[in-house]
């Protein structure tokens, strides 16, 4: 795992290109949900997302290490995408980004203006990390994972702002992708020494974290149908999952239609864009409401980038 120093030093390269996000409590959240709950506001990065953090990390210390790369090149639905291109710009890097096709349009946008060129194969997450796996052996680039030792060291900063910026946490839910997120509060809770439980929350459409954590090692799925495109994954990563199994409580599956009602509430209480995956920590909270009565709890607003016809019909309760 994780040293506080490493931890430290990552967020220094993360603060070069961003400011700390906030952490606020709101109280109508409180009202809804009968606890006390701290929101980690990721939707607040400059690509809206929490994952620009591992960009960022990941890509200063390839530069350092490999000054002659010829270009990088990854697989995403769209917000390890957008970290990537941001961090590869900046270390004056081409990036090749490979989404599935029919990915989020706005999502698709938002990296080509950070620079990146993008590629459609595949029809969902794991198709496209094949194919991108490919074009990297056939242009001579280097392939970017979705789940690395930086990756988790550069998110981890989001979680060391919120435990020393909120109260003491009885809980912390966090979304799952393929790891980064929970692995980065896991080792930030283990490096402060806290007693905080960390709750994964996955999509009951792409369960496989949830199968896995519960038969004690990999288990996969044949599909990952879910709109909260976030956690859209079918197969787990090892090593996260290592992670996971030493040090989450439990994992949650909400639905789509629990994610919608959570999209909502983060509206109306909150004035906050979400989207799915960003939604999934408060839709797995208000799934537990009784168990969590009284408590305080911190929740992980991954991200806010969604479809704006997407985000109609949710909104409109469809």
């Amino acid at each position: 795992m994780l040293s506080l120093t490493e931890i430290e030093q990552a967020a220094r390269i993360v603060y070069g290109a961003m400011a700390p996000t906030p952490q606020y409590a709101w109280p109508l959240l409180a009202k809804r949900t009968g606890c006390e709950v701290w929101v980690k506001h990721e939707n607040h990065t400059p690509i809206g997302a929490f994952k620009v953090r591992g960009g960022l990390v990941y890509m200063e210390r390839l530069k350092k290490e490999h000054a002659g790369v010829k270009g990088v090149i990854s697989a995403t639905r769209g917000n390890h995408g957008q970290s990537i291109a941001l961090a590869a710009a900046r270390a004056g890097i081409a990036a090749v980004i490979v989404v599935p096709q029919g990915n989020s349009v706005e999502k698709n946008a938002a990296m080509r203006a950070f620079g990146a060129e993008l590629v459609e194969a595949g029809h969902d997450f794991d198709a496209a990390r094949e194919a991108a796996l490919l074009l990297a052996g056939e242009r001579g680039l280097s392939m970017v994972p979705s789940f690395h030792r930086d990756l988790v060291c550069g998110v981890a900063s989001y979680a060391l702002e919120l435990f020393r910026g909120s109260p003491p946490l009885d809980t912390v839910y966090v979304p799952i992708g393929l790891g980064s997120g929970i692995c980065g509060v896991i080792a930030v809770r283990d490096a402060l020494g806290l007693s905080t439980k960390v709750v994964g929350v996955v999509s009951t459409e792409a369960p496989a974290y949830a199968l896995s954590f519960s038969a004690g090692k990999v288990v996969a799925t044949n599909s990952a149908n879910t709109m909260a495109d976030g956690m859209a994954v079918r197969g787990p990563d090892p090593q996260a999952l290592d992670i996971i199994l030493k040090g989450a409580d439990r994992i949650c599956q909400v639905s789509d239609d629990e994610i919608a009602t959570a999209m909502r509430a983060y509206y109306e209480d909150a004035h906050q864009l979400t989207e799915g995956a960003g939604a999934g920590a408060l839709a797995a909270l208000l799934q537990e409401r009784e168990r969590m009565k009284g408590k305080r709890v911190g929740l992980i607003l991954s991200g806010g980038n969604i479809d704006r016809a997407l985000y109609l019909r949710v909104l409109g309760g469809s």
